[in-house]
C-alpha cells in the first residue's frame, strides 16, 4: 500500500505533463489548419545587407496574387496544404506550391547540391516538440525544408524555422546566376487578416569543392490577406477533378523522399521537363479523361533518379 501511494505523485505527473503535450499538439495543428482559405497575396523581396566586395544591391521584387490554400490531408500529427493560383480575368488555374507539416518527424530532405535533396534524419534535439515544413515545387518536386516549434509570445501564433538550404526560386533563377543556394530562416505568422511568411534569405555560392562566397542578405515578406471579393470556383473544381492524379504523383516522390539517399533530378533548373507532362496529364483528366499511371511512370523514369 505504501508502494502504491509513494508513486501517485509520479503517475500524476507524467499524465499531467502527457495531456500537458497533446494540448500543445493540437494548439499547434489548429494554427497550421488556420492557414487554409481564400487569400489575395502580395509577395515582396528587398535585398538588405550587401556581403561580397563590389556587389550592387539589386532591385526590389514585387508582385501579387489571388490564392486558395485547401487541405489534403489532415491527421493530429500531418497536414498537408496544397496552394492554387486563379487568374481573375480568365479563370485559369494553376496548381501553385505544397507545404506539408509534421510534428517531430523522424527524417526531412535537404537541398545539398544542385538538383539534388538529400535525406537526413533530424537532430532529436532540434525535433523535440517541433514540427517540420517541407514545401514543393508545382510538381510536387522538393524545394525545402525546415524544422521549428510554434511560439504563442503575446497571443501571437508564429513559428520559426531552424536555418537551412533552398534552391533558388522561380524569381530568381531565370535572371541571375552569380549565385546557386539560399540560406533561410522561414517564419509563419497567424494575423487577425490572414498570415504572413517571411524569409531571411542569405543569397550563397556554394562550390564543388565545399568553399561558399555570400553575396546578400535578403528579406522575403509574403502576406496572405483574407479575401472574399474573388470567385475561387475554379480552384476548387479542378482539385476535385484532379486530386487523385496529383495524389499519384505525390506518391512517386515519396518513394524518393520517404528515405535515404534521397532523390536527383534529370531536368533544368526550371524543372519544365517535368512540369509540362504532369499540367497536359492533369488537363486531360479534368476534361474527363482516365487517370493513367503509366504516363506518369514514365515522366518519373526518363527524369527522376535517386541521389549518390
Amino acid at each position: 500500500m505504501k508502494l502504491l501511494s509513494a508513486s501517485l505523485p509520479l503517475l500524476f505527473f507524467v499524465s499531467t505533463a502527457a495531456s500537458a503535450a497533446t494540448a500543445d499538439i493540437a494548439r499547434d495543428h489548429d494554427s497550421i489548419l488556420k492557414m487554409q482559405g481564400e487569400y489575395t497575396v502580395d509577395f515582396a523581396f528587398d535585398e538588405t545587407v550587401l556581403l561580397k566586395p563590389g556587389y550592387e544591391r539589386a532591385s526590389a521584387m514585387r508582385s501579387g496574387g489571388d490564392e486558395v490554400v485547401i487541405v489534403v490531408e489532415d491527421t493530429p500529427q500531418r497536414i498537408v496544404l496544397q496552394h492554387l493560383l486563379v487568374d481573375t480575368k480568365s479563370g485559369h488555374v494553376t496548381k501553385h506550391w505544397r507545404q506539408d507539416w509534421v510534428y517531430e518527424a523522424p527524417q526531412r530532405f535537404e537541398f545539398t547540391a544542385d538538383q539534388t535533396w538529400t535525406v537526413r534524419a533530424i537532430p532529436e534535439a532540434l525535433n523535440k516538440g517541433a514540427w517540420t515544413q517541407c514545401v514543393y515545387e508545382v510538381s510536387d518536386a522538393p524545394r525545402y525544408c525546415g524544422t521549428g516549434r510554434w511560439s504563442y509570445n503575446n497571443n501571437v501564433p508564429t513559428w520559426t524555422s531552424d536555418l537551412s538550404w533552398r534552391p533558388l526560386p522561380r524569381r530568381e533563377y531565370t535572371k541571375r546566376s552569380d549565385y546557386n543556394a539560399l540560406a533561410v530562416v522561414n517564419q509563419h505568422t497567424l494575423t487577425p487578416n490572414g498570415w504572413t511568411h517571411e524569409q531571411f534569405n542569405t543569397k550563397v555560392q556554394r562550390n564543388a569543392d565545399g568553399s561558399q562566397v555570400e553575396i546578400a542578405r535578403e528579406f522575403g515578406f509574403n502576406d496572405y490577406i483574407k479575401t472574399t471579393e474573388v470567385d475561387f470556383t475554379p480552384a476548387r473544381t479542378y482539385w476535385a477533378a484532379t486530386a487523385p492524379f496529383w495524389a499519384q504523383v505525390r506518391q512517386r516522390w515519396d518513394g524518393f523522399l520517404g528515405k535515404a539517399p534521397g532523390v536527383h533530378l534529370k531536368t533544368k533548373l526550371d524543372g519544365m521537363a517535368m512540369i509540362m507532362p504532369l499540367f497536359q496529364q492533369a488537363e486531360e483528366i479534368q476534361g474527363g479523361a482516365a487517370l493513367d499511371t503509366g504516363k506518369i511512370d514514365a515522366v518519373f523514369a526518363r527524369y527522376v533518379e535517386a541521389a549518390r
